[in-house]
């Protein structure tokens, strides 16, 4: 039998981060009962995870007009077209449990042109997507289309921002080999139990 080729960038252990990572990972941890491989991952570079995360949280975490289920809608459907194992499975189960529908994902990652949503969220969607795999395409046009679902400049810049960022995770999870935690396949799936 083979043995798997070696790990090219290896994992740090968590003993051996800098402080405010470990404590961050370790925060992570205890509200959701693992580890995403994500953090572990891109603590192979201490610096560049401080700055992946802060905007990642600028993006994801801030009020805005769009919810956070709409975000995440926009990562999975980039996601999707960007072939992020990783991301697709990870942010489909973030998304379910901010949608609380446990189907929305799936739908959205195999053609969110026929899933469950709104025309504003397919607007929004066609927009993301063509940030994500054609922004120099980007006109006016698409601007007004935008506007015309009640989307303002702050918001078209939210989409474009968050297509834009996870085109940079999806591109590095897939050069790390990233592997998405058993827990995230079935995270919204089910509803809790109260």
């Amino acid at each position: 039998m083979t043995q798997p080729a070696p790990k090219r960038f290896p994992t740090p252990s968590l003993d051996k981060l800098p402080e405010d990572i470990r404590s961050r990972i370790l925060a992570v941890q205890e509200k959701s009962g693992f580890v995403p491989n994500v953090f572990l991952s891109l603590a192979y570079r201490p610096d560049e995870f401080r700055a992946f995360f802060a905007y990642h949280d600028a993006l994801m975490e801030k009020d805005s007009g769009l919810t956070k289920a709409e975000r995440e809608m926009i990562v999975v459907a980039t996601s999707s077209a960007n072939q992020c194992h990783y991301c697709v499975i990870a942010h489909g189960a973030i998304l379910r449990i901010r949608a609380k529908n446990p189907q929305i994902a799936d739908q959205i990652a195999v053609n969110y042109r026929k899933a469950d949503i709104t025309p504003r969220q397919r607007a929004m969607l066609d927009f993301a997507m063509k940030v994500s795999q054609a922004a120099n395409t980007v006109s006016e046009q698409d601007f007004a289309e935008l506007a015309g679902h009640g989307f303002t400049d702050d918001d078209i810049w939210d989409i474009a921002a968050v297509s834009a960022f996870f085109a940079l995770s999806n591109r590095m999870a897939n050069l790390s080999s990233m592997t998405p935690n058993p827990e995230f396949y079935l995270l919204g799936r089910i509803p809790k139990a109260k």
